[in-house]
């Protein structure tokens, strides 16, 4: 059934994917310029498919490079129109080039596989380059550009669209669980299922992921880049972090010379029948901030760049007339107001209140494996989830494996700029189980929507680290600390709305079953049992809800 599926889908999902992967410019097909093709060796012979497009006119040129997943067919007419040669690459394995099909793994500073930085050291040595390199994508193209920055000092700019940054906690395990969905299906729709099992049965960070984490190799990179992403998508904290890390600790030239644009987007379209988008939000349009960047690192326009902000971002809220939010924003950093981290701490009635309650108490509710919470709206990919801004009481109205929790009616408008966290005191009588987290806008009685922001999820046995096992659960005595990491959004919840949160243990498939025995994933034939979670309240053991509190 899963095969499939996935495969019935490929055809829908990369059709999709094409049409985002290089943004603005993307129409399908590069018109200008004079192609030529090549097979670029790389460092151990491999030979990588690639097409020049040159403009008219004497060289050298600046030049724009993208290395994709999805075939060469990217429309780089308006770089061409430009003044810049386009290159265009398949990656290793996939499309016309050679070599075994691992996604990403050859693209980085592996030692002896660093075939972004091989293509970029060709083509500086070709007579039509004048030494400027910039790089551009988004998606899988955006992660072939992250991945390439640490490992060479000779581009000067990037444009990287909904990428990660730490393909670990980013992609493939947040917080420490699999995520199922997004991994499994995209492996397949581009013809490497094989490369599933080796995530799976890689469950801990340790080197092997190491590579393909940018955040720790920030100071390394030393080419400055424009991060674009929105708060609905799959990859949207690890765009925020790519920028900070450069922008803070990237190396000379990286460092201090980033800009950030965060939108209200997931990875695809923007439609939820529950929730209406405000038509202000097409108002920016980053691809003339991209062209503005580009024309300061490749033409040398040093007036290119005044007075542009370094960062640009959507402020989101009540879809009702007049609410408040729902605007863009600019800022000189991120994040970009101060922001008090303010605790609402959860009640054994349901209560999110300002002051943790004197008593310590618990709630509790059953969780079956073989019957997992259902996933509805937040950063999905595929055609089979709906992403964005949906209504939880789909299935919050029915279910029974959920906590919800709600605070009073607001007095007064709420802002919150940054990220939101969930830090829970939990017990099982399993030996050891996942916590989800889902941060909702509940609309005033009447209306009753309960639109989804954030949702996260947390495995009780990396609560020491990602990289080991913690001790198994002993029963319910035995009450650990977790955190569920919600990621960040801006927001304003509007006057009479209430703060409201969702706890679970599974959002399927989004992410992998827990079958509650320790085992890191479920299996054919193997043992699945219920679990009896409780998460605790008050005393000593407050579970609270963290946001982060503007001043505005």
């Amino acid at each position: 059934m899963k095969k499939t599926f996935y495969r019935k889908s490929a055809g829908l999902f990369l059709a999709l994917v094409y049409a985002f992967s290089a943004g603005a410019l993307l129409s399908n097909q590069t018109t200008l310029g004079t192609r030529t093709f090549h097979k670029v060796p790389m460092t151990d012979g491999t030979l990588l498919a690639t097409d020049v497009y040159l403009p008219d006119g004497d060289g050298p040129f600046p030049v724009v490079l993208i290395r994709s997943t999805y075939s060469r067919n990217q429309n780089m007419n308006g770089y061409i129109e430009k003044g810049c040669a386009a290159v265009i690459q398949d990656i290793r394995g996939m499309g016309g080039s050679e070599g075994e099909p691992h996604v990403f793994y050859y693209d980085g500073w592996r030692p002896g596989v660093t075939d972004g930085a091989d293509t970029v050291a060709w083509i500086k040595a070709q007579t039509w380059c004048n030494g400027r390199i910039a790089t551009a994508g988004g998606s899988a193209l955006g992660m072939t550009q992250m991945l390439l920055a640490p490992a060479t000092t000779d581009i000067c700019a990037q444009y990287i669209q909904v990428s990660p940054s730490n393909y670990y906690f980013d992609v493939v395990y947040l917080g420490g669980v699999f995520r199922k969905n997004l991994v499994e299906g995209w492996l397949w729709a581009v013809g490497q299922p094989q490369t599933i099992k080796i995530y799976r049965d890689i469950p801990r960070y340790n080197e092997f992921w190491s590579y393909y984490n940018t955040i720790e190799a920030a100071d390394r990179i030393t080419a400055p880049a424009m991060f674009v992403n929105g708060w609905y998508d799959i990859f949207s904290q690890g765009t925020i972090d790519g920028f900070v890390a450069r922008e803070e600790r990237g190396g000379e030239g990286a460092r201090g010379n980033n800009y950030l644009i965060m939108t209200w987007a997931p990875h695809g379209p923007d439609t939820s029948p529950d929730y209406a988008l405000n038509e202000n939000r097409h108002s920016l349009c980053a691809s003339k901030l991209r062209d503005k960047f580009f024309a300061y690192h490749l033409a040398g326009d040093a007036a290119a760049l005044d007075a542009l902000p370094k960062v640009h971002y959507y402020v989101m809220g009540a879809d009702t007339p007049d609410a408040p939010g729902n605007e863009w924003r600019t800022a000189d950093k991120w994040p970009p107001l101060p922001a008090q981290e303010t605790a609402f701490y959860l009640t054994a009635g349901g209560a999110l209140e300002p002051d943790p309650p004197g008593e310590q108490s618990f709630l509790e509710f059953v969780f079956d494996p073989a019957d997992p919470y259902p996933t509805w709206g937040g950063a999905n990919l595929l055609p089979n989830l709906v992403s964005g801004p949906y209504d939880q009481r789909k299935y919050s109205a029915t279910r029974n494996d959920l906590l919800k929790f709600a605070s009073a009616p607001l007095k007064e408008p709420l802002e919150i700029v940054g990220k939101v966290k969930a830090r829970l005191f939990v017990s099982s009588d399993a030996p050891d189980t996942d916590f989800t987290a889902k941060l909702l806008d509940i609309f005033p009685e009447g209306d009753d929507r309960e639109i989804l922001m954030l949702d996260n999820i947390r495995r009780v046995k990396t609560r020491q680290g990602f990289d080991r096992i913690a001790p198994p659960l002993q029963g319910h005595d035995d009450i650990v600390e977790i955190e569920v990491d919600l990621w960040s959004i801006a927001w304003v919840f509007d006057k009479g709305h209430r703060i409201g949160l969702h706890l679970s243990s599974s959002n399927y498939p989004r992410f992998d079953v827990n079958p509650n025995t320790g085992a890191d994933h479920p299996a054919p034939d193997e043992e699945m049992r219920t679990a009896r979670n409780r998460v605790h309240t008050g005393a000593a053991k407050a579970s609270a809800l963290l946001l982060p509190v503007t001043a505005r």
